[in-house]
């Protein structure tokens, strides 16, 4: 619980409520808890008349426009759309869209727009932050976009509660039913639904559409355009539980965990339900742990009720990143002896402390927090991620030891959400808006209940860089918005604290209402605050903003490159510099660098052609830059050594090549072409390096321990290259019409050599049982089409990304080289397998 008057923050894990109706855990075992779980993966209704189906297939899609109602379906041509209900004719059986194109979602329009080279504006030029994407008020023929598609809702669904509902879109939407307008919702990241019941045809074809505006954008990075998160139909009867209203909180005492239960039942129906609630609690075997019932209540019709219990778990598996145990929370609602609704909770048990003194605990063990900050787009999808990739990239970031990320700067996906409570990575949760308006406070509430019960999330964000509220004449006003948001946070989760990315010294403003005290960048602030706050924990909420260009070793700015070994800009610190200071420090939590990936938008340190920023541990593919080396030796138990840079300096013969090495071992010694070059201690966070006057062949380095050598790497000179090669991440993916294969393509000399200054340009060919939804190579400066079937590699490396049918089979993917010189490399190809999987219930 959080006691603002004490000094140490003690909170609790729990699980994940905004997955509660589609589980994503695989079970094993048997038992009642296994056959229920199966029942709910199944697709079927032995729990509850309760559905869930994925609303994202079959849609179409067209542009419409922001100025001309003439090319926007005739929007807005009069006043008077709006004053009869029933009468938009582009939502009813008379409207033709068989022009249109035809598409699934997730879907984000943004990326595959052109880049257009407009630098009009001021700093805040929305155009270059998002990426140099012609979207806004100034490009009303792209920024407007409508998705219509018919379904069917038969004639037993009369009589329950039918709802739409939406992960996320971009950005102004409007929902039209069945000729009806329903409703709209104005922000790019929040959670939102309708309830369509009384616009339903029963027994019918019904129709629905969007108008999805992106003129306006909710930040300053690139955000995207249109559905760009799942959909979903749920059906409910009429008495349910409240949408993201159960509640799971756990307290550890010795080898026993208290579950505090919670939710609420609504009823929607005519007459007084008489209902009582059954819990229990299942771990990840399908066991059966605790058991627990809530009273009836006699609910009045068009009211609520809220419900509590309490359950025992002895001996508790606990939540933590090397282990991160789930349990199942199953709540049924019974009226009158039958079962009339029931959803699936998974969640965590785990402590967690933030203490001033001595830094973060998990478990009661001490935890640096090791963590990044990231935005949500990648290489080839832009914002419209595949569920898959969620856990491609947290993948990647837990291999240099990565065990925390912040979600800059706004509400995540929920599968990001739950890929981090499935593999064990820590999460600061941030709002987009901050702000104690209705629409920032409406914001700030979804979050907090959507996800509450994720053991994830230990720290709620309530903004970032807030300037006008951090100090100076609205230090005043901004201290009364935070405390509002902080205070509501406490109200909705009294188990997390809550704080705020700030880049400045924390004395006034927004601080005054935080719990724990973040600091952007600003290591001459930290020190003097833990004096003077000495019962104030602190954390580095953003860090480092080192900048890099995968596979350059020199900064050109006619080039827009920046060299690997130690680019920053001006405000920001290295990785040697920012984790020296953090991880030196017993009372510091940790800290979130800047940032894990590349991103699109907000191009620094350059401007056009950079459309992406050049800040990532790695790039916009996900493949390490030299930074992400520096992570894993420190961050990482394990032994680790990386050389660099590339050993291919043509026409450099002779002249000095800064040479670093980057280990966790206790001395390097470094040879050219098998000369030794000496030996250096490493020091403890730090690097060693050498000059090397250039000559072709081999730089090795040795990394020894207790003398004994144990690890060695080499950089050889390589060939040009003359063949290719893919490799996936995985050779078998589902056959569900969502799953992806991560494929990496490089070029390799006669003798097998990765070439790492290749740029050739390829061509890609996918056939079979699957289809390619995106490329990317992870140049910052790359306007190539991340849709098209063709890519150049850059500085050897390129990615590919194939999308199953629902279709099992196999996917053959092929590479040749493309343009004038297509018969310098050898073609390749790759198959891989899909197999036949349970999907989710489709609408």
């Amino acid at each position: 619980m959080i006691n603002i008057s004490r000094r140490t923050f003690v909170f609790s894990g729990m699980g994940l409520a905004g997955s509660c109706l589609l589980p994503r855990i695989v079970w094993a075992g048997t038992g009642q808890g296994q056959a229920e779980k199966q029942a709910w993966l199944q697709g079927g209704t032995a729990l509850a008349p309760r559905e869930q189906l994925q609303f994202d297939f079959g849609w179409r899609f067209a542009f419409g426009h922001g100025d001309d109602p003439g090319k926007d379906f005739g929007f807005g041509f009069g006043q008077g759309d709006f004053s009869k209900t029933g009468t938009f004719k582009i939502a009813t059986d008379k409207f033709d869209d068989a022009s249109w194109r035809a598409l699934n979602l997730p879907h984000d329009w943004a990326v595959e727009l052109p880049f257009v080279h407009d630098d009009k504006g001021d700093e805040d030029n929305r155009m270059v932050s998002h990426g140099y994407k012609p979207l806004g008020r100034r490009y009303p023929a792209t920024s407007v976009g409508w998705y219509r598609r018919a379904f069917e809702i038969p004639q037993s669904d009369r009589g329950r509660r039918i709802w739409i509902e939406f992960d996320g879109a971009m950005r102004d939407v409007m929902l039209f039913v069945n000729g009806c307008f329903i409703g709209r919702h104005d922000d790019s990241y929040s959670s939102f639904r309708f309830d369509l019941t009384d616009f339903l045809n029963y027994g019918g074809k019904n129709y629905i559409v969007l108008r999805v505006d992106a003129s306006f954008g909710d930040g300053w990075f690139y955000e995207g355009a249109g559905i760009y998160r799942h959909v979903w139909l749920t059906k409910t009867d009429p008495v349910h539980l409240g949408k993201w209203e159960t509640i799971v909180r756990s307290s550890v005492k010795g080898d026993a965990a208290t579950l505090a239960l919670a939710t609420l039942i609504e009823n929607d129906g005519e007459h007084v339900a008489n209902a009582s609630l059954e819990w229990s609690i299942v771990d990840a075997a399908g066991r059966m742990v605790a058991q627990a019932t809530s009273p009836a209540q006699a609910i009045a019709p068009h009211a609520s009720a809220d419900y509590r219990a309490e359950a025992s778990v002895s001996q508790p598996a606990l939540w933590s990143p090397d282990e991160p145990h789930l349990y199942t929370a199953i709540v049924k609602v019974i009226v009158d002896g039958k079962l009339r609704d029931a959803e699936q909770i998974p969640f965590g048990i785990r402590t967690a402390v933030f203490d001033p003194d001595r830094g973060f605990f998990l478990n009661g063990k001490p935890l640096k927090i090791q963590g990044t900050c990231n935005h949500q787009d990648h290489a080839g999808v832009g914002a419209a991620l595949p569920d898959r990739l969620q856990a491609f990239r947290i993948a990647v970031l837990q291999s240099m030891g990565c065990n925390g990320v912040r979600t800059s700067h706004n509400m995540p996906t929920p599968e990001w959400v739950e890929a981090c409570d499935r593999m064990g990575m820590l999460m600061m949760c941030e709002t987009r808006q901050m702000s104690s308006n209705p629409s920032g406070l409406q914001q700030l509430e979804t979050m907090v209940k959507r996800y509450r019960n994720s053991p994830s999330i230990i720290i709620w964000s309530i903004g970032n860089e807030e300037w006008v509220l951090q100090q100076g004449d609205m230090a005043p006003e901004g201290a009364r918005i935070a405390g509002t948001m902080v205070e509501r946070c406490h109200e909705l989760d009294p188990t997390r604290v809550v704080s705020a990315a700030v880049n400045g010294d924390n004395e006034q403003g927004v601080s005054e209402a935080l719990d724990i005290i973040g600091f952007n960048y600003h290591t001459d602030f930290p020190d003097a605050f833990h004096k003077k706050h000495p019962n104030k924990a602190v954390f580095g909420s953003e860090t480092s903003s080192a900048i890099s260009t995968r596979g350059e070793y020199v900064s050109d700015k006619t080039k827009n490159t920046v060299n690997s070994y130690d680019g920053v800009v001006d405000w920001g610190q290295t990785p040697e510099q920012w984790w020296n200071f953090y991880a030196t420090r017993e009372w510091m939590a940790g800290g979130f660098a800047w940032t894990g990936f590349d991103y699109r938008g907000e191009p620094t340190p350059y401007a056009w052609p950079s459309i992406s920023s050049q800040f990532g541990i790695v790039d916009m593919c996900g493949f390490p830059k030299d930074y992400f080396y520096y992570y894993k030796a420190w961050w990482k138990k394990a032994p680790s050594l990386h050389v660099f840079p590339h050993w291919n300096w043509h026409g450099k013969e002779g002249q000095e090549i800064s040479v670093w090495v980057y280990t966790n071992l206790d001395e390097v010694e470094l040879l050219l072409n098998g000369k030794s070059l000496g030996s250096k201690k490493v020091p403890r966070l730090g690097h060693v390096e050498w000059k090397v006057a250039y000559a072709p062949g081999v730089i090795e380095a040795r990394g020894s321990r207790n003398g004994q050598t144990v690890l060695t790497e080499r950089r050889e000179t390589t060939g040009p290259a003359q063949q290719l090669r893919l490799t996936a991440d995985r050779m078998e993916i589902g056959a569900d019409g969502q799953d992806v294969a991560m494929i990496t393509v490089e070029a390799l000399d006669a003798n097998g050599r990765p070439v790492p200054t290749a740029d050739n340009k390829l061509a890609f060919r996918i056939t079979g049982a699957g289809q390619l939804i995106g490329v990317g190579n992870g140049d910052p400066n790359c306007l190539e089409s991340d849709k098209e079937p063709r890519r150049s590699l850059f500085n050897g490396l390129a990615q590919v990304i194939v999308q199953s049918t629902d279709k099992a089979g196999a996917i053959l993917v092929e590479a040749v080289e493309d343009g004038a010189s297509a018969h310098a490399l050898r073609n390749t190809s790759l198959v891989i397998r899909t197999k036949k999987v349970a999907r989710k219930a489709i609408a």
